[in-house]
């Protein structure tokens, strides 16, 4: 470690030990979900499994609770609900890196856990550089930085040229990165290499311009290319587009393309592209297989630019978290997110409530409540026209059963005025909900349907209620959580 890079690791420490009790006492502080010691949180990075723990890496800013010159954080795993505070694992100390180790993966090279990440420079002016960059570890915990192993821009992009996702296929190496034309539309480009060091330029696999997409964006960040189940499935977070409808309500996205791939050409032959999640806050999302062959997402449970200067818990010198991780699947054509099962480690306490019937009249019924708990209805096809829950007095779901729309409605962060999300839902079957202290993920029918959002209720208001337009018999089950 460089005399530079224990500096900064030092004050990111003292940081932590200066604010650490007030950022524990404060009362929208998570029980279950990854978030930063202090200062902020953004996009999960290095998602992996590695001989037998899983490691995840974030964004991290320790020295305010908004953006500047990221860092790697670092926890550890080996379930998944059971997490340990892992030492830095990168600070912005090297010239080719000094305004940020931005986002990249991670992968298993000859032994190591090798970190694959965009090192962000500027100048004075606010001129930008961006390098690929390697660092390497034989214990998973202390890593030496290697430097750059692409530092040139391909002709044509600017350096908005970031977020590459490794992982090896057939004994040859791919990275995947997004990228921005010189005319600001947003791509994948996809990159080859026999060794690790030396990488190709093979050309973009997707975006503006490619196949059927025409302009898509600005901006294309934290691509991931996987397959599962027969497909390929192309991950992007695309920047710029508009609303339409129901969709891209957001400052950014972050969705999918289904198709076939020939990584040699390359090309990538896909449908059309659909949103992840249907709520207020996710963004920046990474998967990796375990060794169970699961191939798991976490998303960033925020949204560059968006109301991020207005949470409630910066006063108390932090900001956002990560998701639950979530199995995904493929079924009729889409990705569904299934909580991990590892998960069900947290429960405790149930509460179960069979063919109970629901009534236009707003019920509250006994033991069902909390701030940090897992709550699933089934039988939800009897429902009437319209099927409602409030959480602690501050968000509300809807389903229209004529019209066949979900809605997630909560309270604006800043404005305190109602704002709502929206999804097409033909049938309506089951929910499960995830309710920490300040978030909400709300799971439709198995994982067809997603809206991950944080809310921020009166820290005393436990309440949840139910109410259905016509009387249904449902089934209701609750667990309060706890790590």
């Amino acid at each position: 470690m460089t005399e530079k890079e224990q500096e900064l690791h030092n004050r990111a420490y003292a940081e932590v030990k200066r604010h650490q009790q007030q950022v524990m006492a404060d009362p929208y502080r998570q029980s279950f979900h990854l978030m930063p010691p202090v200062g902020l949180l953004n996009d999960p990075n290095g998602w992996i499994q590695w001989n037998g723990t899983y490691h995840m890496f974030y964004q991290w800013n320790p020295f305010a609770a908004s953006h500047g010159a990221k860092f790697w954080g670092h926890y550890s795993s080996t379930d998944m609900v059971n997490w340990t505070e892992e030492p830095i694992a990168l600070a912005p100390s090297e010239w080719f890196e000094k305004n940020g180790c931005y986002s990249g993966s991670a992968v298993d090279v000859n032994g190591q856990l090798t970190l694959m990440y965009t090192g962000n420079v500027k100048d004075e002016k606010g001129n930008r550089q961006s390098y690929q960059c390697v660092a390497t570890s034989d214990d998973g915990v202390h890593f030496d930085k290697k430097g750059p192993v692409v530092d040139e821009l391909p002709e044509g992009y600017t350096a908005h040229f970031r977020d590459p996702k490794v992982w090896q296929e057939n004994g040859r190496w791919y990275m995947i990165i997004g990228a921005q034309t010189e005319d600001e539309q947003g791509r994948a480009l996809l990159y080859q290499s026999e060794d690790f060091q030396t990488w190709t330029f093979t050309g973009p696999l997707a975006g503006a311009g490619i196949g059927q997409v025409d302009s898509f964006g600005y901006m294309w960040e934290c691509p991931d290319m996987f397959s599962l189940e027969g497909k390929d499935i192309l991950i992007v977070s695309p920047q710029g587009l508009e609303p339409e409808g129901m969709v891209y309500h957001n400052k950014y996205q972050a969705g999918y393309f289904i198709g076939e791939a020939n990584l040699n050409d390359p090309v990538f032959h896909h449908g059309e592209f659909t949103e992840l999640d249907r709520g207020f806050e996710f963004y920046a999302p990474q998967t990796t297989v375990d060794d169970r062959g699961r191939r798991i997402i976490v998303g960033w449970m925020g949204v560059p630019e968006q109301d991020e200067e207005d949470h409630p818990t910066i006063e108390n010198q932090w900001v956002h978290c990560l998701t639950i991780p979530r199995e995904l699947h493929l079924s009729n054509g889409r990705l569904l997110q299934k909580p991990v099962e590892e998960l069900k480690q947290l429960r405790h306490t149930p509460v179960r409530f069979e063919q109970k019937e629901i009534h236009a009249r707003t019920t509250q019924l006994d033991g069902i409540a909390g701030t940090t708990v897992e709550l699933l209805f089934e039988n939800l096809s009897t429902v009437g026209e319209l099927f409602e829950w409030t959480f602690r007095g501050d968000a509300r779901l809807i389903y229209n059963k004529q019209e066949r729309i979900m809605t997630l409605e909560r309270k604006h962060i800043k404005t305190r005025l109602m704002e709502r999300r929206q999804c097409y839902v033909e049938q309506l079957h089951d929910v499960q909900i995830f309710m920490d202290s300040s978030s909400l993920e709300i799971f439709i029918n198995g994982g067809e349907e997603v809206f991950t959002s944080r809310y921020f209720p009166d820290p005393s208001d436990q309440s949840i209620t139910i109410r259905s337009s016509q009387p249904a018999a449902i089934t209701v089950q609750k667990w309060d959580l706890d790590v």
